[in-house]
């Protein structure tokens, strides 16, 4: 491809939760409400948000340090009670249906690579209405977590494509490094779980304040 020449992404990769639903701050209010439960000191709401799409480990580690280790499957379900008591309260960010619907019509493959488990997503995917837009999908309990590139190099196996035809589309720095490390380009959204701050200096294509802004670029440049 020339350079400067405009880029077709055959397959478009979203990060589920603070990407295409409002749920990072609910999130980070289970984490803190399981803290407190156990008797941890309790995660700022900075400090809770950012652990968002890692894998368990990795998310309690830094989340809740001075919890052991034996104590992990503990807070897990602790975290699940109070998060599967509101997920029927979240919802999609405005223009979700809408750009799915558009980039689906347009020829684009869509896929999701999440932190979330699989029977989060399944559950996700149907109380959304979602599912159909989506050929493929990866989580965090099948594979290596995020920021490791393994969801994304599946999803490029199982659906045959490029690193150069692949976009990914995220909430957090964890999406974008991921997104290097499978060599990948990556469109940042400033509207959900990190502050645009941390993920511009990651260097996306893009980073963008709302749905519509993101929906413009992918036009642009999809």
């Amino acid at each position: 491809m020339a350079a400067g020449a405009e880029r077709h992404y055959a397959l478009v990769v979203f990060d589920w939760d603070g990407t295409l639903i409002d749920s990072a701050g609910t999130i980070a209010e289970c984490i803190q409400a399981a803290s407190r439960e156990m008797g941890l000191p309790v995660p700022d709401r900075e400090r809770a948000r950012h652990v968002i799409g890692l894998g368990l480990h990795d998310s309690l580690k830094h989340a809740v340090p001075d919890l052991p280790p034996e104590r992990y499957r503990d807070f897990a379900a602790l975290y699940r009670r109070h998060f599967l008591a509101r997920e029927s309260s979240m919802s999609l960010f405005e223009g979700v249906p809408q750009l799915l619907a558009a980039l689906h019509g347009r020829g684009h493959r869509l896929a999701v690579a999440t932190g979330k488990s699989r029977a989060g997503l399944d559950r996700a995917l149907a109380a959304s209405g979602l599912g159909a837009y989506f050929c493929a999908s990866r989580c965090a309990d099948e594979t290596n977590p995020k920021p490791h590139p393994a969801m994304l190099l599946e999803l490029m196996r199982e659906l045959a494509a490029e690193p150069r035809q692949v976009l990914m589309v995220g909430d957090t720095s964890h999406d974008l490094e991921m997104a290097h490390s499978a060599g990948v380009d990556a469109v940042a959204v400033g509207y959900g779980a990190h502050p645009e701050h941390a993920l511009r200096v990651l260097g996306p294509r893009a980073c963008v304040a709302s749905v519509d802004e993101l929906a413009r670029w992918l036009i642009r440049n999809g």
